[in-house]
């Protein structure tokens, strides 16, 4: 069994359709344009009954003298006049003189229908007396008690005048074909594209190659537009998927290698205590401090990578509040008070009294402390912290910066890197996770927010980043 494409049923289907429409409107116009003509005819012949009827009416006379003379002065080719009695008899025939060969006219169709309304016609019926075909047009008229009944022989001649104009079949025939020329192009076309694009789908689903000839050219229409529209936006995302098993893979590497550091070393020192037991207790106190750090370190980077897991995977599941920032700020400054004072550094807020935005409580505390955090660890002994914001057209815009060290401009589009660290040694001394600025950026987006970093002129690095106020 042949099993037809898509575009073959589609064009067989449309095909179909359209020759049964065409069809349906030549038999339509075909008969339209025939009843047209014999309505003419029939007009033709009810006027010369008329006319008849007006010129008798004033001679004031019916005999068989005047009648003939009548119909041989208003002579018209091979016609046939006859007039009949209301009940049906002949009393004049220009053709036939002997009125008793001629039978009763009362059964005729166009004699009925004359008597009924007035006037009546009947085409291409058989002459009983003439043995002849006819076309016959009949008029009554009641006044008089008569029927006028003219009729033209349904010859080659009549025939001809009644048929229909072939050449409009020709020109609809014409059409047709034209069209399904174009529907064929059409369809040949789709079917093409539909093709191209099964294939494009059974080789996504195999895994296979898409760099093939079927796939690269298209016809130059919209349908071939579509199709290659789909496969690019196939390819992008492809590519995109690709990428992110690539960074999926790094960072799976990049975390095992910063859980390695700290777990070699808390393996290490508890190893050294296990396998000294008489190992001195300050020595054994130092180790287990040195243990301690390296389990809060690794608390703060499974905590961190959590974070940023929330926001990749699961955005739609963080609750949204209102929540004041000003507020956020101030308890970030107390917490971190002694780590300031340690580092001599001071922490300038100048946010307003109240600042509401509406967002995720514990992911806008992330931002801040964050860059807190990093400040403290990064801008140096003696250093300023400061943190202001600006309302433009229902947005605070903030200003983080600090007046320490900054960073080398190489480094600065890299800084909000997973895992990326300046100074990979002096980052790990001071215990920081190398994912602070991530999650920072990450949470920023989460609430729709831009950020950007560059360094003060005056020394320092400067967060700039957006959030959206409550309208």
């Amino acid at each position: 069994m042949i099993k037809l494409s898509i575009g073959n049923k589609l064009y067989l289907s449309v095909v179909s359709i359209f020759l049964i429409f065409a069809i349906s409107f030549i038999v339509f116009q075909q008969n339209r344009e025939k009843q047209y003509k014999i309505e003419f005819l029939n007009l033709r012949l009810q006027d010369y009954n008329d006319r008849m009827h007006v010129s008798l009416s004033i001679l004031g006379k019916m005999d068989e003298k005047t009648l003939s003379n009548y119909v041989q002065r208003n002579y018209e080719k091979n016609i046939r006049v006859t007039l009949i009695r209301k009940d049906g008899l002949v009393f004049f025939d220009n053709l036939i003189k002997d009125y008793s060969k001629i039978a009763n006219h009362s059964n005729r169709t166009e004699f009925i229908q004359a008597i009924k309304t007035g006037e009546g016609s009947t085409v291409d019926r058989l002459s009983s007396t003439l043995k002849h075909d006819y076309f016959y047009s009949a008029t009554y008229f009641p006044e008089d008690g008569y029927v006028i009944r003219t009729a033209l022989p349904y010859d080659n001649d009549l025939a001809k005048s009644l048929a229909t104009d072939q050449h409009f079949i020709w020109f609809a025939l014409g059409a047709i074909l034209l069209l399904t020329i174009f529907l064929f192009r059409f369809t040949n076309r789709l079917g093409q594209n539909i093709n191209n694009l099964r294939t494009f789908a059974w080789r996504a689903d195999h895994n296979k190659s898409l760099d093939i000839d079927d796939l690269i050219h298209f016809p130059n229409d919209e349908l071939g537009e579509i199709a290659e529209r789909i496969i690019k936006i196939y390819r992008r995302l492809q590519n995109t998927r690709q990428e992110q098993d690539k960074l999926k893979r790094e960072l799976t590497q990049n975390v095992a290698h910063e859980l390695k550091t700290p777990v070699a070393s808390i393996q290490g020192y508890l190893e050294t205590i296990i396998n000294n037991p008489n190992i001195n207790e300050e020595t054994k106190a130092q180790f287990l401090q040195r243990c301690f750090a390296q389990s809060e370190r690794l608390t703060s980077l499974l905590r961190d990578i959590s974070t940023l897991n929330k926001l990749d995977d699961a955005p739609q599941l963080q609750n949204f509040e209102y929540v004041d920032i000003t507020e956020i700020v101030q308890n970030i400054q107390k917490e971190t008070a002694l780590q300031l004072q340690k580092h001599e550094m001071n922490f300038v807020n100048q946010l307003p009294p109240s600042l509401i935005v509406n967002g995720n409580r514990s992911l806008l505390y992330s931002i801040f402390r964050n860059l807190t955090d990093n400040a403290i660890s990064y801008a140096g002994q003696g250093t300023t912290i400061t943190i202001s914001a600006t309302l433009e057209e229902s947005v605070w815009h903030f200003t983080f910066s600090d007046n320490g060290i900054g960073v080398p401009y190489a480094h600065l589009n890299r800084l909000f890197e997973r895992f990326y660290r300046v100074d990979k040694g002096r980052s790990r001394k001071m215990g920081g996770t190398g994912l602070g600025l991530a999650i920072v950026k990450n949470a920023v987006l989460f609430h729709h927010g831009n950020i950007t970093v560059k360094n003060n002129p005056t020394g320092g690095l400067v967060f700039h980043f957006t959030l959206s106020a409550i309208k």
